[in-house]
């Protein structure tokens, strides 16, 4: 992996600064529902008990700026889901606008050094633990979906998305590559010649041209909708042996999983050696101060 790939973060175009604010508690929805998620936590897990499918809601505003707390909640809801025997996992975000704008950029300018090692560690964990997922997955894509937002949603089996926005790993667009298991879930959705053209360009797609080429399975006109669709999906799996599906996945994306689990140590420092360049940390501050000007104009 070359050592210009772990610069992702720089590609979120719309992210905004983000103060590390914690999210107040929710309350249990009433119904058919059963929250087991609470606290303090930027994610929620939400059971349906007539389905027995959960619904997990990512809840870091303004737009869901994947740093690593939320990524350490996004892997612990993960495990949550497994170990309650859910029949599948839908992800979805809170924000009525953005599913999530990738990651945060704040974890990688002038960054502790402990903290951004457990950072990248955790995005891995985190895309191992969604990708290689025991039950059926889908996303809920309510929102914007750039960049790391692309990667949870192509890191499950099935989308819905809701149409006036946009999707897809447009890192080449700023410079940038993708690193090669943000690949791998693209090509897992995607043909390969047009992943490959669709990653050259970085192109962003709108919900109808994720549509026509596979990158996305369905349209809901909002995310009640698209939920009610990704459950649909999930309970095609009703009469399905579960342990005989779960292990018919887990064989299909083991090679793109055991990659990664092969080299985590040598992506790990190859990104670390490249995010503390000084050429890499001036970009950063640069990028950072524009934020700031276009957030005092608003």
């Amino acid at each position: 992996m070359r050592l210009f790939v772990k610069i992702a973060p720089v590609f979120i175009k719309k992210q905004s600064i983000m103060l590390r604010s914690k999210v107040l508690s929710l309350v249990a929805r009433s119904g058919s529902i059963r929250l087991m998620s609470t606290g303090t936590k930027l994610t929620t897990v939400d059971v349906n008990d007539k389905t027995g499918i959960a619904t997990l809601t990512m809840n870091r505003p303004p737009v869901n700026g994947l740093n690593l707390e939320l990524l350490q909640d996004l892997k612990s809801s993960i495990d949550e889901i497994e170990g309650n025997k859910s029949r599948g996992l839908i992800l979805t975000s809170s924000s009525s606008t953005i599913f999530s704008a990738g990651l945060d950029i704040l974890e990688m300018y002038k960054a502790d050094k402990d903290r951004i090692r457990a950072f990248w560690t955790q995005l891995q964990e985190t895309w191992l633990a969604l990708y290689g997922s025991s039950v059926p997955t889908a996303a809920a894509i309510n929102g914007h979906s750039p960049a790391g937002g692309c990667l949870l949603a192509t890191s499950c089996e099935y989308r819905v998305m809701v149409p006036k926005f946009t999707i897809g790993l447009n890192e080449t667009q700023l410079g940038i590559v993708a690193p090669k298991w943000f690949m791998a879930s693209f090509l897992s959705v995607l043909p390969q010649r047009e992943a490959e053209r669709a990653l050259n360009q970085g192109r962003m797609f709108t919900t109808e041209e994720a549509l026509k080429v596979g990158l996305i399975d369905e349209t809901a006109t909002n995310k009640e909708e698209a939920i009610e669709k990704c459950t649909a999906f999930i309970t095609t799996f009703a009469k399905v042996n579960p342990l005989a599906r779960s292990l018919t996945k887990q064989q299909f994306r083991a090679a793109d999983l055991q990659q990664l689990e092969n080299e985590r140590k040598d992506d790990l420092e190859k990104f670390l050696f490249f995010v503390n360049q000084p050429a890499v940390q001036k970009g950063l501050g640069i990028y950072l101060e524009g934020l700031k000007k276009k957030a005092k104009k608003q």
